[in-house]
């Protein structure tokens, strides 16, 4: 079999991120031996705030063990009491990251970084250890803003969205149409968290596909996600955490092509543009070919 060769500079890039309610026991073990690159501890939406003391000191509890995956907390929005309650209990843990609700922007992440440095430094935890990924668009006003996280902090890891809470905001009926397609307002908001996402020079994560029972819409869907450059997605149960890995590896022809590229320019590293299959190849595809590469050895 041959051998992958990845960038040493590029970073490992999560597929799966599953959301699980912090205040289940149950859940949280099952998600534990999924198959998930990550796991997002949620004391937001999927708890009642009488069960969020509760469910913060489970979330403290299941991250202090060692786990497969990574171990994200999405905490409350940072202009609620919540927000700090939630730092406060679960970053002795040392969580690999904290998911960003309802920010307006870029400076809500870095109000947010400058909380954890503090943190961070009362629990012993290494300076800048715990990255942000915001979930850039569920407010009206952070649309007009995503180009500023490319001036926000280093913390920044990924970008993701989410329609719901956008259009909850909005007062609209439904998001997707018939045929269960975005409508446009919310394909704009994906297609701008991909662009803020790349501008960042951070992965974009897509947003979760609600239907869990639909296995093979999501393979769709997921499948769209990467063609479009997304480099991974939200889950919310675990029967969709495989499908989603799967959509996102690369298929043994990509790694054979990228591999070739990644040879080809290695062979030559003062070329700007090279010949291969019929075809010229050049610096872009030679970025490309890397990123299939990191994304195939994850």
């Amino acid at each position: 079999m041959q051998t992958i060769r990845v960038d040493a500079q590029e970073p490992r890039v999560n597929r799966s991120f599953l959301f699980v309610p912090a205040d289940s026991e149950r859940k949280l073990t099952k998600a534990r031996d999924s198959a998930a690159d990550a796991l997002i501890i949620d004391l937001e939406d999927s708890v009642a705030s009488s069960e969020r003391p509760k469910a913060r000191q489970i979330a403290r509890e299941f991250m202090s063990d060692a786990a497969q995956q990574e171990l994200w907390l999405r905490i409350n929005p940072l202009d609620t009491a919540d927000a700090l309650l939630d730092l406060r209990e679960v970053m002795p843990a040392a969580p690999s990251g904290i998911v960003l609700p309802k920010p307006e922007g870029a400076r809500d992440a870095l109000q947010l970084a400058k909380l954890l440095d503090v943190l961070e430094q009362e629990n012993g935890s290494e300076p800048g250890s715990t990255a942000i990924m915001p979930i850039a668009t569920e407010t009206p006003g952070a649309l007009f803003r995503l180009r500023e996280y490319g001036e926000g902090t280093e913390r920044l890891a990924a970008l993701t969205w989410g329609a719901e809470d956008l259009s909850a905001a909005l007062g609209a009926a439904v998001t997707r149409d018939d045929a269960g397609n975005w409508l446009p307002l919310y394909e704009l908001a994906r297609s701008l968290c991909l662009i803020a996402a790349a501008a960042a020079k951070v992965p974009a994560v897509d947003t979760v596909f609600t239907n869990f029972r639909d296995g093979e819409a999501l393979a769709r869907y997921a499948g769209n996600a990467r063609r479009d450059g997304f480099a991974g997605m939200l889950a919310i149960h675990p029967a969709q955490v495989d499908i989603i890995n799967e959509a996102f590896r690369p298929t043994a022809a990509e790694v054979d092509r990228a591999q070739r590229i990644v040879d080809l320019f290695a062979a030559d590293p003062e070329a700007g543009t090279l010949g291969m299959d019929g075809e010229m190849v050049d610096r872009p595809h030679l970025l490309k070919a890397r990123k299939v590469l990191q994304r195939a050895g994850g």
